[in-house]
């Protein structure tokens, strides 16, 4: 709906959807039946940190979120909604242990390593996923232990909790995979809450039965392409939103890059540390700015090297590299099944991020195919073709896989933390309770938000139908 004040043309809808992730588009998509919907997103693309890229052969690999498994519901029935399908990341052969200069075979998520670092690391292991299956993933603030772990990180944890030094690189390995940070970044209670909230920390590290299992084929991507396909005209690229007024009847009113509109209520579904870029008047609380600013993202560049076949099978190996050194820590067979070309993908992580993103990306590059040559031998240095994409530098994110929470965050703001402020409600994977940085946690936190909206919308209509005698 358009009203014309002047010269100027201001449109007007029910609800306003900023960023164009996965999140803010189911959110749209559950909204549309019912309500007139807009969504906003700052890039030229949909998909947030969701991204494909295409090679010169036509293949396409998520450079962004790209692993479904067991438990994400939400996710695999979206799948099927869009018409999309999944296949098996490669779990066959051995994986390999680079240590000291040099590869040992294992199978499994814990690799083989000497009797008294292996102890050591399996009850650490034990010790935190007891820990973790004691809090409540809606509340982990309540726990009686709470203030304890939020006020430590999860680095001082692993000091006291593993006595080898090497059972605390290859937990710290397993921390960089999973949240592209180092573990003197997390608060412990943070790290704690991310386990429980996807089942558990095996869970996350795991291929077959965990959260690598499966793929899409067509990239996540994909999925967001299509969802907004099916919006349409609701959804407007290029308009990054600058400021938000709150009008004297409740209503709010956004300036964005393209013009502006009026709506009744809006869910932000964007990474905390972006919405700190947009201008509230009046003013957020201040727990609430104060919270956001205590949300930074981690740090990732993802890389990813074609060849014209998945070599390292011919070897029996998975592709499936720990190091505890690096720059590459994580290395997977990327291989689309029913494409002939090898995909070796690594993760650079944490420190090895910030540090390598500043050096040029030639020389990233030998930093990694380095790596992957000593992991897989020279062959590996001589791809057909290489990307890698770094999440910090990319404008409108700044940062994955998802925000960081170090400590007194929890205890401090976490009880507030999905409270929508007057009529703007929180949605995207920082807000949700399953899945917290999981496309499965984005889905559920737009669930979330949605029913939140429809519950005022619906106040809202059935006040407006009360007449005074």
């Amino acid at each position: 709906m358009r009203v014309e004040r002047g010269c100027m043309s201001l449109e007007q809808v029910q609800v306003v959807v900023i960023g164009a992730g996965i999140s803010g588009l189911q959110a749209a998509r559950l909204l549309r039946s019912k309500y007139s919907v807009k969504i906003l997103e700052a890039r030229d693309r949909v998909g947030g940190r969701l991204q494909n890229h295409r090679f010169a052969n036509g293949d396409t690999v998520d450079i962004g979120g790209q692993w479904v498994g067991p438990g994400q519901h939400r996710m695999y029935r979206l799948i099927e909604e869009l018409g999309a399908t999944t296949w098996p990341l490669y779990d066959s052969g051995d994986n390999l242990l680079y240590l000291n200069g040099r590869g040992r075979r294992y199978r499994g998520t814990i690799p083989k390593i000497n009797p008294l670092a292996l102890a050591d690391l399996g009850i650490a292991m034990a010790r935190f996923e007891a820990m973790a299956r004691s809090l409540d993933p809606a509340a982990p603030w309540t726990h009686t232990k709470a203030e304890h772990w939020d006020s430590v990180t999860l680095d001082s944890w692993l000091q006291k909790n593993c006595r080898t030094r090497l059972a605390r690189e290859l937990f710290a390995v397993g921390i960089g995979a999973v949240f592209a940070a180092e573990p003197a970044e997390l608060s412990l209670l943070h790290a704690l809450f991310y386990a429980r909230s996807g089942d558990s920390l095996e869970t996350l590290l795991s291929v077959t039965g965990g959260a690598q299992q499966d793929r899409v084929h067509g990239g996540t991507a994909g999925l967001c392409e299509r969802m907004a396909q099916q919006l349409g005209e609701r959804v407007q690229l290029n308009a990054p939103v600058e400021k938000i007024e709150q009008l004297p009847d409740g209503r709010l009113r956004l300036w964005h890059g393209a013009g502006s509109l009026v709506c009744e209520r809006m869910i932000v579904a964007l990474p905390p540390n972006q919405a700190l870029r947009i201008r509230f008047e009046p003013e957020l609380p201040s727990w609430r700015d104060q919270l956001l600013q205590r949300m930074p993202a981690g740090a990732c560049i993802k890389c990813v090297a074609r060849y014209e076949k998945p070599f390292w099978r011919d070897a029996q190996l998975s592709g499936q590299v720990a190091s505890p050194t690096g720059p590459v820590r994580v290395t997977f067979d990327n291989s689309e099944a029913g494409k002939s070309s090898g995909l070796l993908m690594g993760f650079l992580e944490g420190d090895t991020a910030r540090n390598l993103s500043a050096v040029s990306a030639d020389e990233r590059r030998e930093r990694v195919l380095e790596c992957f040559a000593q992991f897989f031998g020279q062959q590996a240095r001589r791809p057909l073709e290489y990307v890698d994409k770094d999440w910090s530098s990319e404008a409108w994110t700044r940062g994955c896989y998802a925000a960081l929470m170090a400590p007194g965050t929890w205890t401090g703001y976490g009880a507030r933390l999905r409270e929508p402020n007057g009529p703007i409600h929180w949605a995207g994977t920082e807000f949700a309770v399953e899945w917290f940085g999981y496309m499965e946690g984005a889905l559920e936190s737009a669930e979330r938000a949605v029913a939140e909206v429809e519950a005022a919308l619906q106040r809202e209509e059935h006040l407006c139908e009360v007449v005074p005698v």
